[in-house]
């Protein structure tokens, strides 16, 4: 029994196996089959697309072929196009040219027929003008026989009358004009002084060499004098200012030509004095805030006069400056004041001829500026006040009325010749300054006997208020090395015999000149 299962079992598996080995032969076949279908519609479908492929090609290439001969043909009516018109436009211009061809023929034509009318129009006047020649001719051979005179002659007594009449006419022209010029430019610039003298109203304050400082008791005199007088010496080595004390009552007074130094003095005296200790040491310190004061004192009086004139701009150096000339005198009159005075006619005169009044103003009041610092430097305060107008870059005009004031250089500008009538104008104001008419002559007559002592000297003059000496020297008595020698001689000589404000130019000419006869 377990034989015939084991049997039935071996049976089943062969079974099996056979069914296995026969299934997969069979599934290989039909695989084979089934891979080569696929194998022939793949190839069947490549040849499909290569033949599509190839179609597509071909039908791509036609395109592309049509494409380029309908391009080509597109090129080729545009040249043709082209070369059309250019072939019009060269017709055009073909035809310009034969145009202005044959209208520049027809012009020559004409303008040689012109010139064959002209040719014989000049011939026709050639002609005429020698038949009128030998007309003339015979009628100045028939007025000379006539006259008794030959033409050259007929002419120079035809001008010389007509000569001696417009001498005379232009002679009497130009006298009744002149007449008339200066009779109304009289009557004009004494309307305009007038006018400017009238409107400007200056007090005249003459300037004087004495200080008096009030004292609280008489006691107070004998602490400024101090032991042995040192404290009145102190004050006066470092002041420069002679301390007067007399029997005036409560009062001491300060002597000195300087405004400036006898200010400090004043001004550090009246501090001791309040402060009541009076010795070396303080004397020193009140004289330095004195002196610090008035430094402060000069700046405010430049500002202030720059304010009252209505000056803006100038340099602050200058204004300091202004306000130093506070302290400088001119034959007693201020010269800060004469300054604002001189800017103030000015300007009225300005205005009323229609000027700049602002430049002229600025003008007048700088025009002194140098007499700020003459008694420092060397040289006259036009030259200083030149200079420092440039240094300063100021305006021409004022450069050349500070120049010209004095008659130094010539006006370049109206406001030049102003700020000159100004400056006469305030110096000429009764009690503007000190020196009487007959000192002023004196003193011009005392330079001019000075230079007529020295030999080679021709004749002197005193010019410019005493201010030059012009001496005009004889050329055979002295050379050119001798004349520098001369004028230092009577530098010297004028220093020793004569005082004077400022500084004295002496000015040498000598002057040779050759005479000869021509016969």
């Amino acid at each position: 029994m377990f034989f015939l299962d084991v049997k039935y079992i071996i049976a089943i598996i062969l079974c099996s196996i056979i069914s296995i080995v026969i299934g997969g032969a069979i599934g290989f076949a039909i695989r084979k089959k089934i891979a080569e279908a696929t194998i022939g519609s793949a190839e069947k479908e490549a040849d499909n697309i290569l033949i599509s492929a190839k179609k597509e090609a071909e039908a791509k290439k036609k395109e592309i072929l049509l494409e380029t001969k309908e391009e080509s043909l597109k090129v080729k009516n545009e040249i043709e196009r082209e070369s059309k018109e250019r072939k019009q436009e060269l017709q055009k211009f073909e035809k310009r040219l034969i145009q202005k061809e044959e209208s520049l023929d027809k012009r020559s034509q004409t303008l040689e027929k012109k010139e064959e009318l002209h040719q014989e129009k000049v011939a026709k006047l050639e002609e005429q003008k020698q038949n009128i020649e030998e007309i003339s001719n015979k009628k100045i051979e028939e007025l000379e026989r006539i006259s008794g005179f030959t033409t050259e002659q007929a002419k120079e007594h035809l001008l010389s009358n007509l000569e001696e009449e417009l001498i005379h006419e232009k002679a009497t022209r130009i006298k009744e004009m002149e007449a008339s010029a200066k009779q109304e430019a009289d009557k004009k610039a004494k309307q305009i002084i007038g006018l400017a003298i009238q409107r400007c109203a200056v007090d005249h304050v003459t300037e004087s060499t004495v200080s008096v400082v009030p004292l609280p008791n008489d006691e107070m005199k004998g602490r400024i004098i101090g032991r042995e007088g040192r404290n009145i010496r102190a004050i006066e080595s470092l002041t420069g200012i002679d301390i007067i004390i007399d029997d005036t009552p409560e009062a001491v007074i300060l002597s000195g030509f300087d405004p400036m130094k006898r200010e400090i003095a004043r001004i550090a005296l009246e501090k001791l004095i309040l402060d009541g200790r009076v010795h070396p040491a303080k004397i020193e310190e009140m004289v330095d805030k004195a002196k610090k004061e008035v430094e402060t004192m000069i700046r405010e009086e430049g500002e202030s006069a720059c304010f009252e004139i209505g000056v803006h701009g100038v340099h602050p150096e200058l204004v300091r400056l202004l306000g130093k000339m506070k302290f400088r005198t001119s034959y007693g009159q201020n010269v800060l004041k004469h300054s604002l005075e001189v800017a103030h006619l000015t300007g009225m005169m300005a205005s009323e001829l229609g000027l700049d009044v602002t430049l002229a103003k600025r003008a007048g009041l700088l025009h002194d500026i140098g007499k700020a610092i003459d008694y420092d430097e060397e040289g006259s305060h036009v030259e200083l006040g030149s200079s420092l107008c440039k240094k300063y870059k100021e305006n021409n005009v004022v450069i050349n009325a500070v120049e010209s004031h004095h008659g130094d250089t010539e006006p370049t500008s109206l406001i030049s010749v102003l700020v000159q009538a100004a400056d006469a104008i305030s110096a000429a104001r009764p009690g503007a300054r000190r020196e009487t008419l007959e000192t002023y002559i004196k003193r011009l007559q005392n330079l001019e006997n000075i230079a007529d002592s020295f030999e080679g000297v021709e004749k002197s003059f005193a010019i410019q208020a005493g201010r030059e000496l012009r001496i005009m020297i004889s050329p055979d008595v002295v050379d050119d090395d001798r004349l520098v020698l001369l004028a230092r001689e009577i530098s010297k000589k004028i220093e020793e015999e004569l005082e004077y404000p400022g500084q004295i130019k002496v000015n040498l000419i000598r002057e040779t000149r050759a005479v000869d006869y021509a016969k």
